[in-house]
């Protein structure tokens, strides 16, 4: 990775789709008593029922936090702004910050201490963190919700970490004025010190119990950017250690005194129910404990066998004997839901964008085209696990969650148990994606419903229910299937005269807490995020959301995970179609309207060698741009195809996310996100269902990359001094079309259909 740190002189990371995060973005943030102004266009009052339903408010969750002393805080301040909520220092000096997200690979667990401790001065050796939990100091500061999506997290945070630091800087300088019997003025801080006149020094260690009762200054005093140390530098990360050797700890391996375990037998088609059960084979079985009937999601049935472990657990269940009654719910079969998609694409739908399509008739050049997108799992490699501890009117939650608020409240309502009274702890998570962000909370119903069905038949200890990696596959909440369909019209010079274009896919917002303000005339945004941007095109989108009994979801990039691949490949086809090349064509489409896409784009070809160095027999260049989550990401790539299999070699990305953290965290995202881009397109990379029944189960029939997969790449960064944003995301959507378009160099066809079927 290249980055120049010099420019940095002188200058000041599922799920969330940036049409909510606008929305948001006008709120004031949250307030002691739950959530400030409502967005534009949404009334206060339907605002409220919404946040109250999904989690948003605040007030139903007391600051519980890793308080250092009872320093008094200004009434102006709102619980994230508040110190003893977010670090605590031993006697040694060891710095501990509390972080307000969920870390399940992006590394806010070391960006967003950086930020903390590059204000506190802090001996960076001595820093560590922990999560937070659903009280309301860990709220995302700009949402007023609990939440680790988006690509928020630091750049919602950047600010706000800042001033924690600041704050906590200034109470340790006023704690050593006091001890010295000098002016606060007198004094600066350096690497864990307050350093006084002479050069004596207290660590911070030492004041720490002082300082902590120390008024909370209302204004934070903030570092010139110049001054900073850690921001901007390549840091490891605190977890590298732990996690290189096995050490890590995540919520599937929770363990409680006397914890039970359970699996649940699901129905095969989503929403049915048992009709006939024979559990005397598993109640057989040693170490089974219960066998205990219990609701699942969408309204559905299944089968508990809580045991004294998970292999007694997963016996049991293989030998339940379940007949499943799904005359009450539809079964979706993907083939015939394709033909019923190509049918809608061919029909106008609701209008999201318009403009005239005269000239389509009359255009030198037509490009017609049908693209067709899968049903995509999750995957993470950590699958779901929730655990639960009832005691009395009270319970406990372990588990990685992205809504720790949500999911309490959700937990508190199946539990019969009010909010406060339930306690999240919130678990470092192998990978998410977006599936631990669930507007229905339904494994953490579904454990809680485990849980309370397990004590009312006498069994008082805490139980884990944990999903197989089958379980997880085949347990829903997808990417939406979608089908694009598009007719473009360019004259003799490519210029692009008219564009018609269609998308056909469920509503992943519909029946959701977000549905009052995603979802607007029947059109749901994350649909259509990154639609015609950043291009100068007369576009004219509509759009069909049928109804489908497929749990769907949004997944890493969210809309961008479609919408990238049909914009960017399409943009290319118009460049071939009129000979010009496709990096000048893109260029020109952007006007002057579009600085940060155009930076990212140009240090990607400078830096692969675009257009200069001789390519080896075979290969092509391909090329794409996209923003997603505020953040710009461009691909130049090296492909292949041999035998009809594409191979692709070598990635140079260009990244524009504006003022970098931590540039070993940035290169890490566009890594793994390239690599979970390049996923889409192979062989097996779909969730197909026949008979409402999901036919795939495992790694072995549900293609995920793999190292032999993972070409090499180099990533750049634009310097900026703009403040952050975020990159768990954006590194995904360009990736697939910038392959797609080698490809087609090579070919002469752009695969219209994602995997890649070239034969």
């Amino acid at each position: 990775m290249h980055f120049d740190a010099h420019a940095l002189q002188g200058q000041a990371h599922l799920f969330m789709p940036k049409h909510l995060q606008a929305l948001m973005d006008k709120a004031q943030g949250a307030t002691n008593s739950g959530v400030s102004d409502a967005p534009e266009g949404v009334a206060r009052r339907t605002f409220l029922k919404v946040s109250a339903a999904s989690g948003f408010a605040l007030g139903a969750f007391p600051l519980v936090a890793g308080a250092q002393g009872n320093a008094a805080a200004p009434a102006g301040l709102k619980p994230f702004e508040q110190p003893s909520a977010f670090v605590r220092i031993d006697a040694d000096g060891t710095v501990t910050v509390t972080i307000n997200r969920l870390d399940f690979g992006q590394g806010v667990q070391t960006g967003l201490p950086m930020i903390l401790a590059e204000e506190l001065d802090a001996d960076w050796s001595k820093v560590r963190s922990v999560h937070g939990d659903a009280s309301a100091a860990y709220a995302d500061p700009m949402m007023g919700m609990h939440l680790t999506g988006g690509s928020n997290s630091i750049k919602n945070s950047y600010t706000q970490y800042r001033e924690l630091g600041a704050r906590t800087r200034a109470m340790l300088v006023s704690a050593a004025a006091a001890q010295w019997g000098v002016d606060a003025s007198a004094l600066r801080t350096s690497n864990g010190f307050v350093v006084g006149p002479g050069g004596k020094k207290l660590g911070y260690g030492e004041l720490a119990e002082v300082a902590m009762q120390q008024p909370v200054p209302e204004k934070a005093v903030l570092k010139d950017p110049q001054q900073f140390r850690l921001i901007g530098k390549p840091t490891g990360r605190l977890d590298a250690q732990a996690k290189s050797s096995g050490q890590q700890d995540y919520g599937i391996d929770v363990r409680l005194p006397g914890m039970l375990t359970a699996v649940v037998a699901r129905p095969p088609v989503f929403g049915a129910r048992v009709k006939a059960l024979d559990d005397s084979a598993a109640k057989a079985i040693q170490g089974v404990k219960a066998v205990l009937r219990v609701p699942t999601d969408r309204g559905g049935e299944g089968v508990a066998i809580v045991a004294d472990g998970y292999w007694p657990a997963k016996q049991g269940r293989d030998a339940l004997k379940v007949e499943w009654d799904t005359s009450a719910v539809t079964k979706p079969d993907t083939t015939a839901l394709l033909a019923q998609y190509r049918e809608l694409a061919a029909k106008p739908g609701n209008v999201a964008m318009q403009a005239d399509m005269a000239p389509l008739a009359g255009a030198a050049h037509k490009i017609s085209a049908e693209f067709v997108f899968p049903y995509l799992a999750h995957a993470p490699m950590e699958p779901l696990n929730c655990t639960v501890k009832l005691d009395g009117d009270k319970a406990e939650l372990w588990m990685g969650t992205q809504m720790p608020g949500l999911d309490a409240m959700a937990a508190a309502k199946t539990l019969g148990l009010q909010p406060q009274n339930v306690k999240v702890h919130t678990q470092m998570a192998g990978g998410g994606f977006g599936r631990r962000a669930i507007p229905t909370s339904d494994y953490v119903v579904e454990a809680c419903g485990v849980a309370k069905a397990a004590r009312t038949a006498g069994l008082s200890a805490p139980v884990r229910t944990l999903w197989s990696r089958e379980d997880d596959i085949q347990g829903g909440y997808y990417r939406p299937m979608h089908v694009h369909r598009a007719e473009i019209g360019l004259d003799a010079q490519g210029k692009i005269l008219a564009w018609d274009h269609t998308i056909v896919g469920q509503s992943i917002t519909k029946g959701s807490p977000f549905e009052a303000f995603m979802l607007k005339n029947g059109i749901d945004a994350t649909a259509i995020e990154g639609m015609k941007e950043p291009y100068d095109v007369p576009m004219k989108l509509s759009v069909h959301h049928p109804d489908v009994n497929v749990p769907v979801l949004w997944w890493r990039s969210v809309g961008s995970t479609h919408t990238a691949y049909v914009m960017e490949t399409l943009i290319d086809e118009a460049a071939r179609a009129s000979k010009q090349d496709p990096v000048a064509y893109r260029m020109a489409l952007m006007g002057d309207k579009h600085p940060r896409h155009k930076a990212a784009l140009q240090l990607a070809v400078a830096q692969s060698g675009y257009g200069k160095k001789k390519l080896a027999a075979g290969r092509a260049w391909g090329v794409a741009v996209h923003e997603s989550f505020s953040s710009v990401v461009a691909y130049v790539v090296e492909a292949s195809v041999k035998d009809g299999t594409p191979r692709l070699h070598r990635i140079t990305a260009g990244v524009h996310c504006n003022l970098v953290v931590n540039p070993k965290s940035v290169e890490a995202q566009v890594q793994g996100a390239a690599l979970m881009g390049l996923g889409m397109c192979l062989p097996g990379a779909a969730i197909t269902l026949k008979d409402g029944v999901v036919e795939q189960s495992n790694f072995g029939d549900y293609a995920v990359p793999r190292i032999t997969d993972m070409p090499q790449v180099t990533v750049h960064i634009v310097p900026s001094a703009d403040p952050p944003t975020g990159m768990g995301e954006p590194g995904l959507p360009p990736l697939a079309p910038a392959f797609a378009n080698a490809i087609a160099q090579i070919t002469g066809k752009t695969p219209r259909e994602l995997p890649f079927k070239l034969a």
